[in-house]
């Protein structure tokens, strides 16, 4: 594969995603470039916030140097230089009714050793159970176009990589998880431009629809107590996290994905028969849509 064509196509899928998040949210992110000064390249970090979208990101980076044996040791191929390109965003929205979402698309190569990597998932606050079901039918169309992309594969290992095994939950209500897809190269990075450029017409539903709701403190609050759950998972178990810290990365973008605010209460628990409540039916494997 050709590093600088795919380096290249995600940093116009950065710019896509943050031109369409611009356009639906009337925000303006700011951009902060920056080197890699532990080996080559570098990245553009671009930050969205105090707006409907209460705190995002949308990274680019392309870099290249030597991992620590820690992290070799959990990683395909040999040696321990590597290089890697890839896109990361997470947005969180203000409105509790507009869930959080994540996704990633990555490109690593080490030695001889290639592969693409990457996912989205849905992290909602209030369960719209309809909205969901169409998440993940966009998401499954998306797979269905592109052989050997199995839809149903890539669910269960999102659910499987999403769970919080402290707290026996889910972070979310999935959506597809792959990693280390290196069989015909070509056809992986046409799926991953796929997932890459059909980000916003999975998001936009999602925010349009809800961003206007009214709510109430206890919404704000739960939005926040929930919020703690998604920094418990990204600094205790997120493998990209992980792999930041262990390269020495640059900590401002490894921790992006963090939200402005949240809280930790101690015991709490929603009360019986509320919306709140009813979150944690769904969080757990679910299957959004019927196999075939």
């Amino acid at each position: 594969m050709n590093k600088e064509l795919i380096s290249n196509t995600f940093k116009d899928i950065q710019d896509s995603i943050c031109e369409s998040i611009s356009s639906m949210t009337s925000q303006e992110f700011v951009e902060d470039s920056w080197n890699y000064d532990k080996g080559t390249g570098g990245g553009r970090t671009r930050i969205i916030s105090n707006g409907e979208i209460e705190k995002g990101g949308v990274n680019f980076s392309s870099l290249s140097g030597a991992m620590s044996d820690k992290i070799s040791s959990k990683m395909a191929g040999e040696g321990r230089e590597f290089y890697a390109t890839g896109v990361s965003l997470v947005l969180h929205p203000k409105n509790p009714f507009v869930p959080s979402i994540h996704m990633n698309i990555r490109y690593i190569e080490r030695n001889k050793k290639k592969w693409f990597g990457g996912g989205i998932d849905l992290t909602p606050y209030y369960v719209n159970k309809n909205e969901i079901i169409h998440y993940h039918q966009q998401i499954k169309n998306i797979c269905d176009k592109h052989e050997n992309m199995n839809y149903f594969d890539f669910k269960n290992k999102c659910d499987e990589y999403f769970f919080i095994k402290h707290r026996k939950e889910t972070r979310g209500v999935g959506g597809i998880f792959f990693d280390y897809l290196d069989i015909n190269l070509s056809k992986v990075f046409k799926f991953v431009k796929d997932i890459g450029y059909g980000f916003t017409d999975i998001f936009s539903p999602l925010y349009l629809n809800n961003y206007k709701k009214e709510i109430k403190q206890n919404h704000r609050d739960f939005q926040l107590y929930r919020r703690g759950r998604y920094v418990e998972f990204n600094l205790v178990y997120d493998r990209g996290t992980l792999f930041g810290l262990e390269t020495d990365g640059r900590i401002e973008s490894i921790l992006m994905s963090l939200p402005p605010s949240c809280n930790w209460i101690y015991d709490w628990k929603p009360e019986k028969g509320s919306d709140e409540q009813d979150l944690y039916n769904y969080l757990k494997p679910i299957n959004w849509i019927d196999s075939e």
